[in-house]
């Protein structure tokens, strides 16, 4: 591969192949898609594109860095797109004109894949026609679908995203289920798991260097939408992007910490089909404490409950129901369990205190470690880096798992029989409800959120609600109490200095987000339920 630059800030990048053929690829960094021009059978490989124009990224930010840290980063996530880049480059060399139709477990799609005869490269192999990955026969016997394949000559047996466990099932899915409490269904698998036999065997190949992995072709693309939905914009917003993302392959797993939240509100459209499932999946399989408990029939539009920091881990169910039948009460209505883990970390040190100052003091010392941190690291790769410090922090853990949380409700709710919901959620419960709808928002013929209900809402009252606001058919009715000490100063103090809605109000003009000040009845975070009267 062959970078240079000009004066004016455009990149132009060449990748020949062994045969001769060449891609180039032309822009400035923050072009989220390059000009491509060259063989047409380069521009139309997408992992090809997309790899070699992450290089590219990664390349000029190598250059340009001045922390050994970054300079490391950057320099193994160049050299690991470039690597995935040239190694496709080879095997469009190869292709033959034979084609088989199979379920692809880079993309997920039932697309055309073409043959790699290897009289170059040296590798058999199939190129998948709609992503551009490396595939190959599914090692399992019988099995008729397409696994990922290494671009190295040594092989272990690969297997289907089916066989792997990444999806419960190619053919189910876009499967519905009556309601959210079926969610289960949809994560049944079809296939035994066939990759625990050779997991010992893969990572001394991975470790070798042998096997580079193929399935990442949406991340520089993803890696834009991804930073700008975080706030940022050109080139940072990419590479921020990709830093959550960590380079990493969208359809197989490599997500990073909070990837996935961004990557599936920012391409919702796969909601309904198997990227959706497959990562929704993974979430639920990553918290064992996620449920969704029908608790009660009922007529009408049914309603999504559940609660958040200092409430989560009770037993006590009874200021939130009274709540909801303040607001509904005839309504079907379904309790959503989440982040047990996380939520009891975060409000361990709050609880075995004696009143609400020793509570908002060591959650203002919890939230410290999260602001020391970040501290001074204010650049494209911050997000990458704070990740690593704050992983740790109870905090940042439990919002990354509101996120993610709301990412999977709304993946089930995408596939469930009722045509509308209506949305309750405290603290960072009300994060999990925000997070399902704006994701839902994204995704054409979805089920719509009638209401939503958010009170002392953990969630930075600045942004761009206009995707909360398009979510709703209704009104989002946000409550919220300037005597909240956890969301004004704990929350406050881990997140830089960001007010929360849940303290001050969301304050914008978007005629359905309606802000409720509740500071005269509620003094502390955990009244709402108790004492407001919904609007």
């Amino acid at each position: 591969m062959h970078l240079t630059s000009d004066p004016d800030g455009n990149f132009t990048c060449e990748v020949r192949s062994l045969g001769g053929r060449l891609l180039r690829l032309t822009g400035t960094l923050d072009a989220v898609e390059p000009l491509a021009t060259g063989d047409e059978r380069m521009i139309a490989n997408k992992a090809l594109v997309h790899n070699a124009w992450a290089y590219v990224k990664h390349e000029a930010e190598f250059q340009v860095a001045t922390e050994e840290d970054q300079r490391k980063s950057h320099r193994k996530q160049a050299d690991e797109h470039a690597e995935v880049a040239e190694g496709i480059a080879n095997l469009v060399d190869d292709l033959t004109d034979q084609f088989t139709k199979a379920w692809c477990s880079g993309c997920f799609d039932r697309t055309e894949h073409q043959r790699v005869e290897g009289k170059r490269s040296g590798v058999r192999a199939h190129l998948c026609a709609s992503c551009g990955t490396a595939t190959l026969r599914c090692a399992a016997p019988k099995c008729d679908h397409m696994a990922t394949r290494g671009l190295g000559s040594f092989r272990i047996p690969r297997y289907c995203a089916e066989h792997r466990h990444d999806i419960p099932s190619f053919e189910r899915a876009s499967a519905t289920v009556p309601g959210p409490d079926s969610y289960a269904d949809l994560l049944r698998y079809d296939k035994p798991n066939l990759s625990r036999a050779t997991k010992l065997a893969a990572a001394g190949v991975l470790a070798a260097g042998i096997a580079v992995p193929g399935g990442i072709a949406a991340a520089p693309a993803l890696g834009g939408a991804i930073g700008a939905m975080m706030g940022y914009s050109g080139a940072v917003a990419t590479n921020a992007g990709l830093a959550l993302l960590g380079g990493g392959a969208v359809a197989t797993g490599g997500l990073g910490m909070a990837g996935g939240t961004y990557v599936i509100a920012a391409a919702g459209a796969a909601l309904g089909g198997a990227l959706g499932a497959s990562i929704t999946n993974a979430y639920v399989k990553d918290d064992k404490s996620f449920e969704i408990e029908k608790f009660r029939e009922g007529v009408g539009t049914p309603v999504i409950l559940t609660r958040g920091f200092l409430n989560e881990s009770s037993a006590d169910w009874r200021a939130a129901m009274a709540f909801v039948d303040r607001c509904y009460p005839d309504a079907p209505v379904y309790k959503l369990y989440w982040g047990s883990k996380e939520l009891t970390a975060l409000a361990a040190p709050a609880v075995t205190g004696t009143g609400a100052k020793y509570a908002v003091k060591n959650a203002v010392r919890i939230a410290a470690r999260a602001s020391k941190a970040a501290a001074g690291k204010l650049n494209p790769v911050a997000p990458v880096m704070i990740a690593a410090d704050l992983a740790k922090n109870p905090w940042h853990t439990a919002k990354v798992r509101a996120d993610r949380t709301g990412v999977a409700l709304a993946g089930i709710l995408a596939r469930t029989e009722i045509p509308s919901y209506h949305l309750v959620g405290h603290s960072l419960g009300a994060r999990v409800m925000i997070t399902a709808a704006e994701t839902l928002a994204t995704q054409q013929g979805s089920p719509r959120i009638d209401t939503i209900h958010v009170l002392g809402a953990a969630i930075g009252r600045k942004g761009d609600w206009r995707k909360l606001n398009d979510a709703v058919s209704n009104k989002v009715h946000n409550y919220y109490s300037s005597n909240d000490q956890v969301l004004g100063y704990a929350y406050k103090f881990a997140q830089g200095g960001s007010v929360a809605a849940g303290h001050a109000g969301f304050r914008t003009s978007y005629p359905n987000i309606v802000d409720h000040d509740v500071s005269d009845i509620v003094n502390g975070h955990s009244e709402y339920f108790s004492k407001v009267h919904p609007a």
